[in-house]
């Protein structure tokens, strides 16, 4: 890894406690592919961060976005970078990856006090959901304030 100070606050669950002690009582976890970043990526993290005092994102694995089925050709940007590029952003403590199809295990091991995702999901009927009101966490959705998504950046791109 570079000596860019941003590339510090990507970490892993190998050294969790050096990185998780620093986090504030109120802190949010969020989860997603990000693989090409845009408005829509970027508000929705801004107010997932509006809600505590920390923001922690997991990554899913380049792996992971296979068992997604978002394209044969997805991500186009590999977990390295998609955890590089959001660790440069302001509102982000902390970047760290997972290989399952859903956070769920990472909720679990994590057990962060608030959860948040997009607002096109019902948060408490996701497996994240249901193990964030397990350990009593707050689960928040955040409406989409721009329509954007890489889906449609990638449509725009090829011509569809």
């Amino acid at each position: 890894m570079s000596n860019v100070v941003f590339e510090q606050k990507v970490v892993s669950l190998d050294n969790l406690a050096s990185w998780r002690e620093r986090l504030p009582e109120k802190w949010v976890l969020t989860n997603g592919v990000f693989d090409i970043l845009h408005r829509g990526h970027v508000t929705y993290l801004a107010r997932a961060r509006a809600l505590g005092m920390a923001l922690v994102i997991g990554v899913n694995t380049d792996a992971s976005v296979k068992l997604l089925g978002k394209g044969d050709d997805r991500p186009l940007n590999v977990c390295e970078d998609r955890m590089a590029i959001l660790a440069a952003l302001d509102v982000v403590t902390f970047v760290l990856s997972f290989d399952e199809n859903t956070a769920e295990s990472l909720v679990r091991v994590l057990q962060p006090p608030i959860y948040v995702k997009g607002g096109d999901y019902q948060v408490e009927q996701t497996p994240e959901g249901r193990a964030v009101a397990q350990y009593g966490g707050v689960c928040h959705a955040i409406a989409f304030e721009f329509e954007r998504s890489t889906t449609r950046l990638l449509q725009k791109i090829r011509g569809a």
